[in-house]
């Protein structure tokens, strides 16, 4: 499963969480998840499947952090850093988006962040989107339209800034 979906999910992942280390860590809970929910699972859209449980357990470690806010451990040790996986890295750099594009991503709030990943970035439905959110749907059209309109307001900005 790793192999051969292990680039998709981190590339969801990095969409959903902007940062690299968080991108990582993420996956490892994603597969986890994976390998215990195989048993359950029906026959269907595998990316969605997994995007589901991608985007899942990031919102679960956004609410986590903010009932239990932790300070990052200082970067003195860079040994204990392992390397990332080349294809992993080879799929981010096909689908990396501009800086301005990610940063803009990354203000918008968690949900909205997450509905318009998987929309624009995955390609689900809004069907597909509301029931690995377990939201309505007109809620999640609603979050993709406005998060849309967020981010053409911010990228506006920058250009107009420069």
């Amino acid at each position: 499963m790793a192999r051969e979906h292990g680039a998709f999910i981190y590339t969801v992942a990095y969409r959903l969480t902007g940062n690299r280390a968080e991108a990582e860590d993420l996956v490892q809970d994603v597969l986890v998840r994976v390998q215990r929910g195989l048993r359950t699972f029906r026959p269907g859209s595998m990316q969605g499947w997994l995007s589901r449980i991608t985007t899942n357990a990031f919102l679960d470690e956004v609410r986590r952090k903010k009932r239990r806010p932790t300070d990052a451990l200082p970067d003195e040790n860079p040994e204990r850093v392992l390397p990332t996986s080349d294809a992993a890295d080879d799929v981010l750099e096909q689908s990396t988006f501009s800086g301005e594009v990610q940063v803009a991503l990354a203000q918008l709030s968690d949900d909205f962040r997450a509905a318009l990943v998987l929309s624009d970035v995955v390609g689900l439905s809004y069907a597909e989107i509301a029931e690995a959110l377990d939201t309505p749907i007109g809620t999640i059209r609603s979050r993709i339209h406005r998060a849309r309109s967020q981010m053409r307001d911010v990228l506006d900005q920058d250009r107009s800034a420069t």
